[in-house]
């Protein structure tokens, strides 16, 4: 039985390759053998669990990135009294190739410290709605399990059609061409015919920014515009490419200690 304190969230965010996110503190409880049809990248925040994984038992632990790969049987228990935290995002093969499951089976912990602060950064972004970046976080986080999984290869060179610099000047003109609308990073890849990641780095790279915050960026300019003109703020909230007014405010304060409110105030005799 749950005790007490036993907590359970779980949602599934509108981000392509996500198929769900769970947060949970379970003070006792052991689930029974089961499979996903998805990978399991999972963060203990607190305690510590022990599992089996192909008849062969593991721990996860705070220090590390748990993987559990899709089809492959596995279950779940506390090991200490205090019971255990964790965050999980489940997300699908077209993040993570069915052909990595053998290196998952063999290896499931990988510690990494920047991978798990990726991954905290990424359920950060899918908790408080924000896609465009959660998109971003995903195809970094995807492409470092996957390079793991893989064996650490020394060389992660990536054939593309065109150089970094010109690969990001090219995202930067589509991005500037409708930042209202403007694509994903998963179809802005696709258009340059280089995969995610390479495009985030190249972006990154050239204009020291990855870009969707430079697109975040491009839309808060068009909104301080049409706030000084007078626009109400929940107009010009979803004229803008935010999900609301709410949304609006929260960025609005992040860069500017303001509200959209007050700024469009200022501009009044």
């Amino acid at each position: 039985m749950g005790g007490a304190t036993d907590q359970v969230r779980a949602w599934n965010p509108a981000v392509p390759g996500v198929a769900e996110v769970l947060h949970a503190h379970w003070d006792d409880h052991a689930y029974p053998p089961h499979t996903h049809e998805t990978w399991t990248l999972l963060v203990v925040d607190d305690g510590l669990i022990g599992y089996g994984l192909d008849r062969h038992e593991h721990a996860a632990v705070r220090s590390g990135v748990t993987v559990l790969p899709p089809h492959v049987v596995h279950d779940g228990r506390s090991v200490t009294a205090e019971g255990f935290t964790k965050r999980v995002v489940y997300v699908d093969e077209s993040v993570l190739e069915e052909s990595l499951i053998g290196g998952a089976v063999d290896a499931p912990l990988i510690s990494d410290g920047a991978l798990r602060r990726q991954i905290s950064l990424l359920d950060r972004a899918l908790t408080s709605g924000e896609t465009l970046e959660a998109e971003s976080r995903l195809a970094l986080v995807g492409d470092r399990v996957a390079w793991h999984l893989r064996g650490r290869p020394e060389h992660r060179t990536e054939r593309a059609p065109h150089a970094p610099a010109q690969v990001a000047r090219r995202a930067r003109e589509i991005i500037d061409a409708d930042p209202v609308d403007a694509p994903g990073v998963g179809e802005i890849a696709a258009r340059l015919q280089v995969s995610a990641p390479y495009l985030i780095r190249s972006f990154t790279r050239e204009f020291a920014l990855p870009p969707h915050r430079y697109l975040l960026g491009r839309r808060l300019e068009l909104a301080r515009r049409q706030l000084l003109a007078g626009r109400p703020v929940a107009e010009v909230a979803v004229a803008t490419g935010f999900h609301d007014q709410a949304h609006l405010t929260r960025h609005f304060r992040r860069m500017l200690r303001t509200t959209p409110g007050r700024y469009q105030r200022t501009s009044r005799p």
